[in-house]
């Protein structure tokens, strides 16, 4: 009997495992019988998706939704008995603080990008002058830029510096984590690209396919009654007949033949046939020891996140009304990066519709380096300050949630896509049916990783 290894118990280790078990169990008599292990360093299954509960509030210390235009996700969510769990994001106005001020990004923008030329007109964070150089996008086509290219520099091209400066970059740069000028347009917004060839505007293309971006109505994000952490275990009651080893690390994957020894942190040793490494790049490449590798492995980039959430016992209505979040303009005089309204975006986080919010704290910020060595009562009140600047809010907090993500938050520069590409055919070369999977590779979204557990389970399936 085969033996397969998957290191790491995230969401995409979870997915590689049930979909490679459901699927030798579909073609049973077909496929050779095989034997899977997942082993998980930590207590818990899930990596970053874990929900946290208390004193009536439900609290996500990493991800928090699921995004609803990624349909592969929707399957296994009936699969695993969980439709009738599922609930929907409420949407309102999302704002950019600056200025001393929160200011509406238009309702119709898509990321901060304009849809029409109303949307352009009325925002109220660009100026006269800005506004009008961003219509040179109706007149001016693409001549040399591709899907390769820097998405900042592509945008600017078009729309001008202030617009994306003001609107845009507030909004991309905290979806994507990174600076748009180190992004690329194909790991961010790759239709941009088609859009402006096609139409010759990018404002025309979004205007012209506005409908595939509002499909689904307002349900743009997806999580569960009792969080995310809900299809977490779900995921794992349905691994019966996988060992699931908890709380031990794994230390090395070696050669062995033609099979691997993978060496715990206990003294085991595991010999495989296969082997998913669903962790973190930098972990994969502890794990593989291969000088080979390294050039690839050390040019993928990692980034770093702090979340705070602050609960009060004051009524969800003290937020301003309509309102989900903003974002923070750099140079303002508040601290955080973004702000989530938990409990106005997600009514199952507070059931006694009390006052939620979330703040984000990233690696862009200038002050991280000194946020990173803060304890957690100190983020507290630097977070508790940005409150009271922001939303006048001053009262004091029920409860409190803070997470330190310190470099692992993925972050796909312009090369990512070549190094990955390159890295899959060392691995192949060098360690056959050893497969790289997670998102410092493959994306950051937990449809993406679910994707890419699917995947991955089906080439070891046809194999087997």
């Amino acid at each position: 009997m085969k033996t397969v290894v998957i290191i790491g118990g995230g969401i995409t280790g979870l997915s590689a495992a049930y979909y490679l078990r459901r699927t030798l169990n579909q073609y049973s008599g077909q496929t050779e019988p095989a034997n899977i292990i997942l082993v998980e360093a930590e207590q818990t299954l899930g990596g970053k998706m874990r929900t946290v509960y208390d004193g009536g509030f439900t609290m996500e210390s990493g991800a928090d939704s699921i995004v609803t235009r990624k349909t592969n996700v929707a399957p296994l969510i009936q699969e695993l008995n969980l439709a009738d769990q599922v609930v929907y994001n409420a949407t309102g106005i999302s704002y950019i603080y600056t200025d001393g001020r929160l200011k509406q990004i238009p309702k119709d923008a898509v990321f901060g990008i304009p849809t029409s030329i109303e949307s352009l007109a009325t925002t109220e964070l660009v100026s006269a002058e800005g506004k009008v150089e961003a219509l040179k996008d109706l007149y001016t086509p693409n001549e040399h830029f591709t899907k390769n290219d820097s998405v900042g520099a592509f945008l600017e091209a078009f729309l001008g510096k202030e617009f994306v400066e003001k609107q845009i970059a507030p909004v991309l740069s905290g979806v994507y984590s990174g600076k748009l000028s180190d992004l690329t347009i194909a790991s961010t917004l790759p239709y941009l690209i088609d859009y402006k060839n096609e139409y010759g505007s990018l404002i025309k293309g979004l205007s012209e396919n506005r409908a595939k971006f509002q499909s689904g109505g307002q349900k743009k994000f997806m999580s569960f009654q009792n969080g995310v952490s809900a299809l977490i275990d779900a995921l794992e009651q349905q691994l019966t007949g996988t060992e699931i080893v908890k709380g031990v690390r794994a230390e090395s994957v070696a050669k062995d033949g033609s099979r691997y020894a993978v060496t715990l942190a206990d003294g085991r040793v595991i010999d495989a046939d296969y082997v998913v490494l669903g962790t973190m790049h930098y972990a994969a490449q502890q794990l593989l020891a291969d000088p080979v590798l390294d050039q690839e492995f050390n040019q993928l980039k990692n980034s770093s996140m702090i979340s705070v959430y602050v609960g009060f016992d004051l009524p969800d209505a003290e937020l301003p009304a309509d309102g989900t979040g903003f974002i923070t303009a750099d140079g303002s005089d508040i601290t955080c990066n973004a702000c989530t309204w938990t409990s106005r975006k997600w009514e199952h986080t507070s059931r006694e519709r009390k006052l939620l919010v979330r703040l984000f704290y990233k690696s862009s910020n200038p002050r991280y380096d000194e946020l990173v060595q803060l304890s957690e009562g100190e983020l507290l009140n630097v977070a508790l300050e940005d409150i009271r600047k922001s939303l006048g809010i001053t009262g004091d907090p029920v409860t409190h949630e803070v997470t330190k993500w310190h470099n692992v938050m993925p972050n796909y520069h312009i090369k990512h896509h070549s190094i990955v590409k390159d890295l899959e055919q060392k691995m192949a070369e060098r360690f056959p049916n050893i497969y790289l999977a997670g998102c410092s590779y493959y994306g950051v979204g937990i449809p993406d990783c679910i994707a890419n557990g699917e995947q991955t389970a089906y080439k070891i399936a046809a194999q087997l």
